[in-house]
C-alpha cells in the first residue's frame, strides 16, 4: 500500500495497473537538489527522472511524497 497522504491510500495491485511500455529513454539520476522554503535554503540528495535533456523529480521538495513524472515538473538548470 502507498500513503498518498494521512486520510487517503492507495492499494497497488496487478489489476490495478498495467504497463504499456517500457520507456529507453528514461535515465534515472540522484541529484543533490537545492530547495527554498521560505527564508531558509535546504539541499538534499532527490531521485529525478532525465528525459530529453530536462531534469524532472520524482518526489517533492518539502516531504518526500512521490509525484508523477512530467516534462512540466522539470528543473531549469
Amino acid at each position: 500500500m502507498i500513503e498518498i497522504s494521512r486520510y487517503d491510500k492507495i492499494l497497488i495491485k496487478g489489476d490495478n495497473m498495467k504497463i504499456l511500455k517500457e520507456l529507453d529513454d528514461v535515465k534515472l539520476v540522484i541529484v543533490d537538489l537545492e530547495v527554498k522554503l521560505g527564508d531558509k535554503v535546504r539541499n538534499a540528495p532527490t531521485l529525478c527522472a532525465k528525459y530529453k535533456g530536462k531534469i524532472i523529480p520524482l518526489n517533492t521538495a518539502h516531504d518526500g511524497r512521490p509525484i508523477l513524472m512530467k516534462e512540466e515538473n522539470a528543473i531549469e538548470n
